[in-house]
């Protein structure tokens, strides 16, 4: 299987183009890809598919083998890959997802794609659409106990599941003891991502995130829009302007036009090296 190691502010996947390529199980290929030892090292396994709908579609598949419905980082590598392989050669391109057409445009530098903004459409707030079970039609700032300690919790849904927690610091958090405490948490029926922030100042918020699946990453495209939505609703940051967001990997801009009711991503895409990796022992 030929394919191609990208990442967005460290958030990595192995890339395979559908287009020439056919992967049977991608499940299990996901996994086997994904081992930093055995395999390439990837937080998962990125499909490029043909689509009658869009430019392209892309499939997303967690390390654990599970399947997800949108990745932020993801999409930004894909818009990258299909450009400079030249599968779409425009600067405003389609992708279709699990979680329905995205749309980005991108920036070109000698030749290569450097940034790519992508509106990420609507922030979801509804607690029966995220889904979170609760009393209350949304979940804002809500109390949460977790292992016996109680957490004041937003909850947003920007393609995935996320829980937005507030902290004095976060960078001495202990993520692989508390982190899959949350996902695998009861009120989450789907399971769920969660960011762990600090507010830095009107415009800059900080987070480390867990994610279902994955574990800690060092970045989360869907996580940090879903950290400036609730920022924004939690009265953290200015609303009218770009919330910087700070990853372990590096920094997303993300801004929320309340007019529109859009969510929109800027950020770099990197291409790492492009492989080959021999999966006939699993009937690949």
């Amino acid at each position: 299987m030929k394919f191609t190691k990208m990442h967005g502010i460290g958030n990595d996947y192995v890339y395979v183009n559908c287009f020439q390529e056919t992967v049977k199980d991608p499940s299990a290929v996901a996994k086997y890809v994904s081992d930093r030892h055995f395999g390439i090292g990837s937080d998962g396994l990125i499909l490029i598919r043909p689509s009658e709908i869009a430019d392209c579609e892309m499939d997303m598949y967690n390390l654990d083998g599970s399947q997800g419905a949108m990745c932020g980082n993801g999409i930004r590598c894909v818009a990258k890959y299909v450009y400079d392989y030249g599968i779409v050669k425009k600067t405003s391109i389609s992708v279709a997802t699990k979680s329905g057409i995205k749309y980005l445009d991108l920036t070109v530098e000698n030749g290569k794609v450097s940034m790519v903004k992508v509106n990420m459409g609507s922030p979801i707030l509804t607690a029966s659409r995220i889904p979170v079970s609760a009393e209350t039609e949304q979940v804002i700032n809500a109390p949460l106990t977790v292992d016996g300690t109680t957490y004041y919790m937003t909850a947003v849904s920007m393609g995935n599941p996320h829980a937005i927690i507030y902290m004095d610091e976060v960078e001495n958090l202990d993520l692989e003891k508390i982190g899959p405490s949350f996902e695998n948490h009861s009120v989450f029926p789907d399971r769920v991502n969660t960011e762990f922030v600090k507010v830095l100042d009107r415009h800059t918020v900080q987070m480390r995130v867990w994610e279902r699946g994955s574990g800690e990453t060092l970045a989360c495209g869907t996580g940090a829009c879903a950290v400036a939505v609730a920022s924004i609703l939690n009265g953290h940051v200015d609303g009218d302007v770009p919330v910087t967001v700070r990853l372990l990997g590096g920094d997303l801009s993300i801004f929320w036009d309340r007019s529109e009711n859009l969510v929109y991503m800027t950020g770099p895409a990197t291409t790492v090296f492009d492989g080959e990796i021999d999966l006939s022992f699993m009937g690949e």
